[in-house]
């Protein structure tokens, strides 16, 4: 069989812009007939699917020389490995959750706020949930409400109390060693996670650091809010995720110990808490990991057939001659083509680990092309994916928060200061090169 790549030729792009025209295209009718979440109504997975089949139809080759090259694709290690590292996410998020684990580190950060402390508060409890978890969507949806009942009881801004909490979640699952766009970056660079983490907290610190003193000014002053219980037993599996993945385990272990605990902690705290249940729980988690698990082997096999075909090739060539044209091309140039890379297809998808896993592959072309360390490449991929996710109307995130809160979309974009600011920091660290990176990259985990 013939696997030799094809002249570069935009045609063969043509399948992915069907995908995307599908998929934006019924977000923008779904949004004028006034349905919620509309750019979710229709599934990527079956959104893909149209995709896939133009694919076959334009390809060169033969269909079982093409259908192999898809088959391949969705069985690349990675993109396997991606996929049992989201069920594993899933299950230990779902049985944390079910257990009341979020509830408890909810309530033991909120127990020991000073009332001028509320908003950077919120916005500390939910960098750690969503660290922890790994999903900003787990941690929007516990604790928007929280942030609505202090905003009701200390008068403060409820879009303000939202964007807070927003910020935080998104913080959180770009800095997250088991979030899944942590994963997908890491994967498609060729990194370690541990050395992704790094190199992106010293660009998200300053936008932390910076948003919390926003966030001081603009809730300081602000009456007591009632304390809540919590049982502290219940934080211990997020606390030990955490150091467990900070220590440097690989990730598949990190989360199957987080499993464990949760489990046997639900089991000896929890009086209602079955061993049934608990298995129910897990495959909920898995459940909950199906759409994105389907798409990135989809996508997988996609790409595929559009790098064997040239389209990749072709799309590489375009933008390393758009970032060429620079006064100086170089590192600063790769850097600025993988941020507008990944910034334009999340405008598209409404979905940063899908936006990664698509520009993944190029942005490593373009890493190797411009010298761009594939740590730097891996961070900056997070990164304006978690900037444009956290600020788009159309997100999840800013969807389900205007949702629980009752706002408008629109209205809580300008309240998401942390990722106005970490896209500040972003944008100096490509134009003056910091954090400076000596040292080789650690060895691409397992």
């Amino acid at each position: 069989m013939d696997s030799t790549p094809q002249a570069p030729r935009a045609s063969a792009l043509l399948p992915l812009l069907l995908f995307l025209l599908i998929f934006l295209g019924s977000g923008i009718y779904y949004t004028l007939q006034g349905t919620d979440f509309a750019f979710y109504q229709i599934k990527a997975p079956v959104a893909i699917l149209p995709a896939i089949i133009l694919a076959m139809l334009l390809t060169q080759r033969s269909y079982r020389e093409s259908l192999m090259t898809f088959i391949d694709g969705i069985g690349d290690r990675n993109i396997i490995t991606m996929a049992l590292v989201f069920l594993l996410a899933g299950a230990f998020s779902s049985v944390a959750k079910a257990i009341g684990g979020v509830d408890a580190t909810v309530n033991l950060g909120l127990s020991v706020l000073p009332a001028n402390m509320v908003l950077p508060g919120l916005f500390v409890i939910a960098v750690f949930i969503s660290t922890a978890m790994g999903t900003s969507m787990g941690t929007i949806g516990a604790l928007i409400p929280i942030a609505l009942g202090f905003a009701e009881a200390t008068g403060l801004s409820i879009p303000l109390a939202a964007g807070a909490v927003i910020g935080g979640a998104m913080a959180g699952d770009n800095l997250s060693i088991i979030s899944d766009t942590t994963i997908a970056a890491t994967r498609t660079q060729g990194v370690g996670m541990r050395d992704k983490f790094r190199l992106n907290l010293m660009i998200a610190l300053p936008a932390m650091l910076l948003t919390l003193v926003v966030l001081f000014i603009l809730g300081g002053s602000t009456t007591a809010a009632p304390a809540a219980e919590y049982n502290a037993w219940l934080v211990l599996p997020y606390v030990a995720v955490l150091i467990l993945a900070l220590s440097g385990l690989d990730v598949m272990i990190v989360l199957m110990a987080g499993i464990l605990l949760s489990g046997i902690t639900g089991l000896l705290v929890k009086p209602d808490y079955a061993l049934a249940t608990y298995g129910n729980d897990i495959y909920q988690g898995f459940a909950g990991m199906l759409e994105i698990m389907v798409l990135s082997m989809l996508i997988g096999g996609l790409s595929a057939i559009m790098k064997q075909e040239g389209g990749l090739d072709w799309l590489r060539l375009r933008i390393q001659s758009l970032t060429s044209r620079s006064a100086a091309p170089g590192r600063r140039s790769g850097e600025t083509g993988i941020a507008g890379l990944v910034s334009l297809t999340n405008l598209f998808v409404a979905n940063n680990t899908v936006a990664i896993i698509i520009s993944g592959s190029v942005a490593k072309d373009l890493a190797d092309h411009y010298a761009v360390d594939p740590r730097r490449s891996a961070s900056l991929l997070d990164i304006f994916s978690c900037v444009v996710q956290g600020l788009i109307p159309y997100g999840a995130q800013i969807l389900l928060a205007g949702s629980l809160a009752a706002l408008s979309p629109l209205a809580l974009i300008s309240q998401v200061h942390y990722c106005w600011l970490l896209a500040l920091m972003a944008v100096l660290a490509i134009v003056f090169g910091f954090p400076r990176v000596k040292q080789p990259p650690a060895e691409h985990a397992a």
